[in-house]
């Protein structure tokens, strides 16, 4: 008969090992951090940030996360910042390049549809932590996008006031006013875009755009 053997003959499983990061440059690194922190919050949510999330999401070690970034605020403010840039970068080259303003409105407006529509293919998690955002965004977040989408709706409005000064239409329609209601409709089918993209396809939305302004602001000969 065989002697019993004890827990310290038994075979140990190897321990798993961590992800080993290969060396890449600085910059690199960090920019990949960056996207996965933008990963998880799209994902999970900002409770569930965190230095463990952000490793695992890149498949790195903690080590690695902190030698790029000091702490857990210094990564998120870089993250934000960076989206701040893109976002609102990306959002002004929607507008056509004018300082005269447009004759045909409805064709200028579709033009930035289009524009929006391929911003958002390209980038769709940067939109979505905007356009829908998780309820638990942090309060300094909520601030800059809510700062920015002024930013924005300003210069709509400062081009729809060149529009209707160059058309005589100023005393018939607002530019603030229409600047607000134009900004509100880009969001809402912008969402539409995100959540359905199958309904909403972008040479759909700017038909419909070019059909409904101009009846609403009809072309002059």
């Amino acid at each position: 008969m065989s002697a019993p053997t004890s827990s310290e003959d038994k075979p140990r499983k190897p321990r798993k090992r961590r992800p080993y990061a290969p060396r890449v440059p600085i910059e690199q690194r960090r920019e990949q951090l960056l996207d996965a922190a933008l990963a998880v919050i799209v994902n999970d949510g900002y409770d569930r940030i965190s230095i463990d999330a952000i490793a695992k999401r890149a498949d790195v070690a903690r080590a690695v996360v902190y030698g790029a970034y000091d702490n857990l605020d210094a990564l998120l403010t870089a993250l934000l910042d960076r989206q701040q840039a893109r976002a609102f970068g990306r959002l002004l080259e929607t507008i056509p390049n004018t300082t005269e303003g447009p004759r045909d409105p409805a064709v200028f407006v579709s033009e930035t549809v289009r524009r929006m529509s391929a911003m958002l293919h390209e980038d769709p998690d940067t939109w979505r932590l905007i356009l829908l955002p998780p309820g638990n965004m942090p309060p300094v977040v909520r601030d800059r996008i809510e700062a920015d989408r002024e930013r924005f709706r300003l210069r709509v409005e400062a081009w729809i006031s060149r529009a209707l000064t160059a058309r005589g239409d100023a005393p018939a329609l607002d530019p603030q006013i229409l600047a607000h209601a134009l900004v509100a409709c880009a969001e809402h089918f912008a969402r539409l875009a995100l959540t359905d993209p199958g309904r909403f396809d972008a040479r759909r939305l700017t038909g419909q755009v070019e059909v409904i302004l101009g009846s609403l602001w009809p072309r002059t000969p």
